[in-house]
C-alpha cells in the first residue's frame, strides 16, 4: 500500500492561507473604520478557513510521520531536503511566505483591536467617573444610569 506524499495538501493549504490573508486585509480595514457589523460577518468565514487549514496541516503531519519524519514543520523541511521534488519545495516555500505575511498582519490587527479596546475602556471610565467632586457619574459600574444622589424632594404634611 502506497502512502500519499506529504506534499499532496500543499496546494490546498496555500489556497486557504491566501484566502485567510485576504480576509485579514479586509478585517484590518473594518478595524480601522470600527465597522463591528462587518467584523461580525467576516470572523466566522475566517474561522472556518482556519479550521480547514488545521485539518490539512494535520493530514500533512500524519503523512510525514508515516514516511518516518517528524510530524511538524521541521519534518516537512527534512522531507523536502531528503528528496522532495521541486514542485513540493516551491509550494512549501510559498506556504511559509504567505503564512509569515498572515502572522504579521495578525499581529498588526491585534494591535488595532487592543487600541480600540483601550479607547472604549477610556470612554467607559470617563462616563463612570465624575470630572469634579460635585458632579455625579453618568453611568454606574453595571451600565445603569447613575443616580444623582439623595432625593431633594420634601414631604409636606
Amino acid at each position: 500500500m502506497s502512502t500519499a506524499s506529504p506534499s499532496t495538501t500543499l496546494p490546498q493549504e496555500l489556497a486557504l492561507i491566501t484566502s485567510v490573508l485576504e480576509l485579514m486585509k479586509q478585517e484590518q480595514q473594518l478595524l480601522v473604520s470600527a465597522d463591528t457589523a462587518g467584523l461580525g460577518e467576516l470572523t466566522p468565514r475566517k474561522a472556518q478557513l482556519v479550521v480547514e487549514m488545521t485539518a490539512l496541516g494535520q493530514e500533512r503531519y500524519q503523512r510525514l510521520a508515516a514516511a518516518g519524519f517528524a510530524a511538524d514543520d521541521s519534518g516537512m523541511q527534512a522531507w523536502i531536503d531528503g528528496g522532495g521534488d521541486a514542485q513540493a519545495l516551491s509550494s512549501w516555500q510559498a506556504l511559509l511566505d504567505v503564512t509569515r505575511e498572515a502572522k504579521e498582519l495578525n499581529r498588526i490587527n491585534g494591535m488595532l483591536i487592543n487600541k480600540q479596546l483601550s479607547h472604549t475602556q477610556s470612554l467607559i471610565n470617563a462616563m463612570r467617573t465624575p470630572t469634579s467632586g460635585g458632579e455625579a457619574a453618568v453611568y454606574g459600574p453595571r451600565g445603569q444610569a447613575a443616580t444623582a444622589g439623595p432625593s431633594k424632594r420634601y414631604v409636606v404634611g
